[in-house]
């Protein structure tokens, strides 16, 4: 931002306009894609294994039971 450069300047504004939030979520939380796409995994195996079964809310409890978190260390 304090280059005297008029096209560097844009595209820092530019960038801390559109993404800022997003930086520094990234920076703040440390989930990255690879955790998602286990878990998005993880869920496609569930729904193989529910095929046919009639009761969703089975199958919601056993996306619910499959990620209960990690527990806190202190």
């Amino acid at each position: 931002m304090s280059s005297d450069v008029k096209e560097i300047t844009s595209f820092a504004a530019n960038q801390n306009r559109r993404y800022r939030y997003g930086i520094t979520n990234s920076g703040l939380y440390k989930l990255r894609t690879s955790v998602l796409e286990g878990i998005n995994n993880k869920i496609k195996v569930l729904k193989r294994v529910a095929y046919g079964y009639r009761d969703t809310d089975y199958f919601f409890l056993r996306i619910q039971s499959a990620f209960r978190g990690r527990p806190t260390i202190n």
